[in-house]
């Protein structure tokens, strides 16, 4: 993959001596002893982090985490203090005011959380007024504000004034300006926390079906946790203008760095963070053209009570232990003359393991195959079942403590 954006060694000190505060962060003293001593605040700490193209690299945390901060180094609305911004290699930190403009204009947009909707325009002026600003011709603007509607689901209310449309449908708005502008990058600065549960629920789905056609390289900022989960292909947690964390929604679950992450994920639903993967087991398939006795002193052997029946690596039905033992075949007798299970439950490796649990109903075991339908694992319903008592024994936590202060940068 192409790394789309490097973070390296950023700070922000907010104050008139951001030099002495840096010193004093290198010598060792906190954040707050530094600002309690010279009253400069410690925005953002010694960011480090990469994104590659076309992923959604969220940063998570509570007020005061320094994530707002974080996101407005990137598109240079503030500069850092310390270290490098890399947008294909250029560095945002160093760039003259012309030549931000002109990465701003060709390769980043922003979404806010605020929708920012002029009221006295209609939904594609609103879409268009990106492109307006770069200097595009009326046609060729409303053209492309259409296709961004388009893509947002928006294109039949064009022409309706946006004060006139549901809070749901103004976030998509203020989405699709973001998208008209055909941006590298898209900063999305908790674009759904102003809406109702229902409707943001509804927003983060669609956001992950577009990012499934768009590809889009996103970086998105949330306070909320179950949002990061869902939407985040690697998650950034920030604590105090540190990033604590890095990594997928399930090694955040899974091995949590600090006790600080550990007790943000206390309470999370781990079967819909765990996948399909962390309950299964090797697939040991039998070939179609191979022989019953074989299949059945391999589930023997494995001490199960069917097996996948696989040709040219594909599944094509399930075996059972008690349908060949009836049967009393004979050495040599082919699996094409017994009994083959066609139907079967199949899932993908990270299909998440609450999506599992219908699929076992069947009691047969869930076929776990790849992009080519090819057989990897395979799930058995009693290792489902017995991942998913795990995952629901919870023990209780108090959430980790916003220690976000009148000092602290948002």
């Amino acid at each position: 993959m192409t790394r789309k954006l490097t973070v390296r060694n950023v700070y922000k000190i907010f104050g008139s001596d951001p030099g002495g505060a840096l010193a004093r962060l290198e010598s060792g003293e906190t954040k707050e002893q530094i600002f309690a001593e010279t009253g400069q605040t410690v925005g953002v700490q010694n960011a480090n982090f990469s994104v590659e193209e076309g992923e959604i690299f969220v940063i998570m945390g509570l007020s005061g985490s320094g994530k707002s901060t974080l996101v407005r180094l990137l598109n240079g609305l503030i500069k850092p203090s310390g270290g490098e911004i890399l947008i294909d290699g250029e560095d945002v930190a160093k760039a003259d005011v012309a030549k931000l403009r002109e990465i701003r204009r060709a390769k980043i947009a922003m979404v806010f959380q605020h929708f920012a909707l002029f009221p006295h325009k209609t939904v594609v002026e609103n879409v268009a007024y990106g492109l307006k600003v770069r200097g595009v011709g009326r046609a060729e603007r409303r053209s492309r504000a259409l296709a961004a509607l388009d893509q947002v689901g928006l294109k039949a209310h064009a022409d309706t004034f946006t004060e006139e449309l549901s809070g749901g449908m103004q976030q998509r708005v203020g989405l699709a300006r973001g998208l008209a502008t055909e941006p590298d990058i898209l900063l999305m600065d908790e674009p759904f926390s102003a809406l109702d549960p229902l409707i943001r629920r509804d927003m983060q789905g669609e956001l992950i079906e577009l990012q499934r056609s768009l590809k889009k390289t996103i970086v998105f900022i949330t306070h909320d946790l179950d949002e990061a989960l869902i939407l985040g292909d690697r998650i950034a947690i920030m604590k105090g203008g540190r990033i604590v964390q890095i990594g997928t929604a399930r090694e955040i679950v899974n091995e949590p760095a600090d006790d600080y992450v550990a007790a943000f994920t206390q309470n999370i639903d781990r079967a819909r963070v765990l996948t399909a993967e962390n309950a299964a087991v090797p697939a040991a398939p039998v070939e179609r053209a191979g022989a019953a006795e074989h299949a059945v002193r391999r589930m023997e052997e494995l001490d199960r009570d069917a097996l996948y029946v696989v040709s040219d690596g594909r599944p094509v039905g399930v075996v059972l232990y008690r349908d060949l033992k009836s049967a009393g075949h004979a050495p040599g007798v082919a699996l094409t003359d017994c009994r083959i299970v066609s139907e079967f439950p199949t899932a993908h490796r990270t299909t998440p393991l609450k999506s599992l649990y219908g699929l076992a109903s069947s009691g047969l075991p869930i076929a776990v195959t790849d992009e080519e339908g090819k057989l990897t694992m395979v799930v058995e319903a009693a290792a489902l079942l017995r991942k998913l008592a795990e995952s629901a024994i919870e023990d209780k936590a108090p959430e980790p403590e916003n220690r976000a202060g009148a000092a602290s940068a948002a």
